[in-house]
C-alpha cells in the first residue's frame, strides 16, 4: 500500500513537471518577405488554412500577384499578357484567387486563377475595364468592380461566366468589396443622389442595394462581411468628420463605433465568419500606425502589444488586412527590422498549451489524469 502510494506520487510529480516544462503556446508571427526583385510585399487576403494572397512592389516600379503557402513560399501568379496584377480576395481553401491584371494591350482585367490558369473575368457590356476584389467561400462567385465606357465605376458580381451590374445608390459609381461565403451578400461603396459615397450591402433576395448611413457625418466604406452576410465592417464619418471603424449587424440596422488607440482615426478591414472577431488599422496616441484586433468582450486591442513577445525589437505590425473565417489567422503589413522593408506578415493567434492533453484549453487535473491513467502505453 505505501509503495503503490509513493509510486504514485512520484509519477504525479514527474508528470507535474513535465507537462510545466512543455507548456507553450503556438502562436509566431512569419514574415512572408518579397518575390525576387521586391521591394515590398502588400497582404489581401488569407484562407481558412493560412494561404496568403496580396501583390509584391518590384523594383521596376511594378506590382504582381502573389499567392503564399507555408510549403511553397510566395508564388508570382503572372498576368493576363502584360505587365502587371495584384491578387484581393481568395477562395476558404486558399485554391482560388481572385485580383486584377494587365492584359497584352495593357488594360486592367478582372482575373479568377485556379490551378495555375489565370482567367480574364471580361467587363460589363461596353466596359473598358474591371478588377474582383472578393470571391465566394467556394470560390463561385466573384465581385468587385467593372468601367463603363465613361470609365464610371459599377460594383459587379459574376458567376458561371455572367457578370451583372449591381448599380448605385442613385449616384454614377460603385465599387463591391467583399461577398458573404454563399455568394448572396455583396457589401463595397457607392454613390447617393448627392454625391456623397456610402458603404452599401447588396442581396441577392432583394436585387438592390441598402444605404449603411454613416456614423453621423457624409461618409462611409464597406470593406468586409460576415460568412452569413448579417455583419458588415468598414469605416465612416462620425459628426466630427473623423473616420472610425465601424461594425454594423442586421440584427440592429445600425453602425457601431469601434474606437481608436488613442488616435484620431480607425478603419476595419475584415472581419471572422462569425462577425465576433474584426481587425483593421488605427493610430494610437503618439500617432503611429497600429493593427487592430477588436472583439466584444477586450474591446479594440494592439496587436504589437498583445503579441510582443513575436515581435523583434524595431518590427512592428502596422496594420490588419483580413482575419480567416475561424478568426485564427490575421495577414497585413508592418515594418521587419532583420529585413528593414516593408512586408506582409502572417500572425497565427492559436493559443495551444502542449500540456493541454485534453484540448480543452486548460492545463489542469484532468490532464495529468489521462497521463497517468496511459502512463506506459506506447502507440503500436
Amino acid at each position: 500500500m505505501c509503495y503503490t502510494q509513493n509510486r504514485f506520487n512520484a509519477l504525479l510529480s514527474a508528470c507535474v513537471l513535465s507537462l510545466i516544462a512543455t507548456a507553450g503556446w503556438s502562436q509566431s508571427l512569419t514574415w512572408l518577405g518579397t518575390l525576387p526583385g521586391g521591394r515590398y510585399s502588400e497582404p489581401y487576403g488569407v484562407s481558412a488554412n493560412a494561404v496568403v494572397v496580396g501583390w509584391v512592389f518590384t523594383v521596376v516600379e511594378q506590382s504582381r500577384a502573389f499567392r503564399w503557402t507555408a510549403s511553397g513560399g510566395m508564388q508570382d501568379l503572372g498576368t493576363l499578357g502584360g505587365d502587371e496584377s495584384a491578387a484581393w480576395g481568395v477562395s476558404a481553401d486558399g485554391a482560388v484567387v481572385v485580383g486584377v491584371a494587365e492584359n497584352a494591350a495593357r488594360q486592367g482585367r478582372a482575373f479568377r486563377w485556379e490551378n495555375g490558369v489565370m482567367q480574364a473575368l471580361g467587363t460589363l457590356p461596353g466596359g473598358v475595364g474591371s478588377a474582383a476584389y472578393g470571391v465566394s467561400a467556394d470560390g463561385a462567385v466573384v465581385v468587385g468592380v467593372a468601367y463603363n465606357a465613361a470609365r464610371q465605376g459599377r460594383a459587379f458580381r459574376w458567376q458561371n461566366g455572367v457578370m451583372q451590374n449591381l448599380g448605385t445608390l442613385g449616384g454614377s459609381w460603385s465599387w463591391a468589396h467583399a461577398v458573404s461565403a454563399d455568394g448572396a451578400v455583396v457589401v463595397g461603396v457607392a454613390e447617393n443622389a448627392v454625391g456623397s459615397y456610402r458603404a452599401f450591402r447588396w442581396t441577392a433576395a432583394s436585387g438592390r442595394m441598402q444605404d449603411l448611413d454613416t456614423l453621423g457625418g457624409s461618409f462611409s466604406y464597406a470593406y468586409g462581411v460576415s460568412a452569413d452576410g448579417s455583419v458588415v465592417v468598414g469605416w465612416a464619418e462620425n459628426a466630427a468628420g473623423q473616420r472610425r471603424a465601424f461594425r454594423w449587424t442586421a440584427a440592429s440596422g445600425r453602425m457601431d463605433d469601434l474606437g481608436t488607440l488613442g488616435g484620431d482615426w480607425s478603419v476595419a478591414y475584415g472581419v471572422s465568419a462569425d462577425g465576433a472577431v474584426v481587425v483593421g488599422g488605427t493610430l494610437n496616441t503618439p500617432r503611429q500606425p497600429r493593427a487592430f484586433r477588436w472583439t466584444a468582450s477586450r474591446g479594440m486591442e494592439d496587436l504589437n502589444t498583445t503579441y510582443a513577445s513575436l515581435l523583434t525589437n524595431g518590427s512592428a505590425l502596422h496594420y490588419a488586412r483580413a482575419i480567416s473565417p475561424d478568426g485564427r489567422y490575421i495577414v497585413g503589413g508592418g515594418y521587419n527590422v532583420a529585413t528593414g522593408r516593408y512586408e506582409a506578415f502572417l500572425l497565427d493567434t492559436r493559443c495551444t498549451l502542449d500540456g493541454d492533453v485534453n484540448g480543452d484549453g486548460i492545463v489542469d487535473d484532468a490532464d495529468l489524469l489521462i497521463v497517468l491513467f496511459n502512463f506506459g502505453n506506447r502507440c503500436p
